[in-house]
């Protein structure tokens, strides 16, 4: 099974990684035709203006914008942001594939970034028979701010949502390819499958 990381910008070394030791080629994504053969696709976090200038530079805005509809994609993050269907702090246009609002830097500066233990849902304590607890990695990190009905939590914290999914589709506020625990890359490679 190949996964693609969205390979522009950002931090996409620590996905690889993640990817490697789970057994998965990684495929850094960079322009359309690299699409063509992936089960799904990481868009890792990063700066997401830069993102969306360098998407269309490589004329990959709308062959990803197609790709997002139907393929299982992750953003974290920055990723979070370019999936959105709403993005304020400030508006910024978007792939739209969730029907999310999230503001961009909502937790504030850089040195207020921090690392805390998340609460699951139980979908989540299905898919992973564990107790041990999840951390988030929140750097500079947007917040979800409004989401569809149809759009369910599955990590929150202190009761905000900070990862969600629609059908194939997540987005996660927070670093999990900065702990050592595997388990999201695990959840979003059981979506590919």
């Amino acid at each position: 099974m190949k996964v693609g990381i969205l390979a522009l910008q950002g931090a996409v070394q620590p996905h690889e990684e993640k990817l490697k030791k789970l057994g998965i080629t990684p495929i850094q994504v960079r322009y359309p035709e690299q699409l063509s053969d992936l089960a799904g696709i990481i868009l890792p976090g990063g700066e997401s203006t830069t993102m969306i200038h360098l998407l269309k530079l490589n004329k990959l805005w709308f062959p990803l914008k197609e790709f997002v509809q139907t393929k299982p994609t992750w953003g974290i993050c920055a990723g979070s942001i370019l999936l959105a269907k709403t993005v304020t702090h400030p508006f910024q246009e978007s792939l739209e594939a969730l029907d999310i609002t999230i503001e961009r830097n909502a937790y504030g500066r850089q040195n207020e970034s921090f690392i805390d233990n998340l609460s699951e849902t139980s979908d989540w304590k299905k898919f992973f028979k564990t107790d041990k607890a999840i951390e988030g990695v929140f750097i500079r990190a947007p917040r979800i701010k409004q989401l569809a009905s149809n759009v369910k939590i599955i990590f929150k914290h202190k009761e905000e949502a900070v990862m969600v999914q629609k059908d194939k589709c997540l987005a996660s506020t927070f670093h999990p390819e900065l702990t050592d625990s595997t388990c999201i890359h695990e959840y979003f490679l059981s979506l590919c499958n």
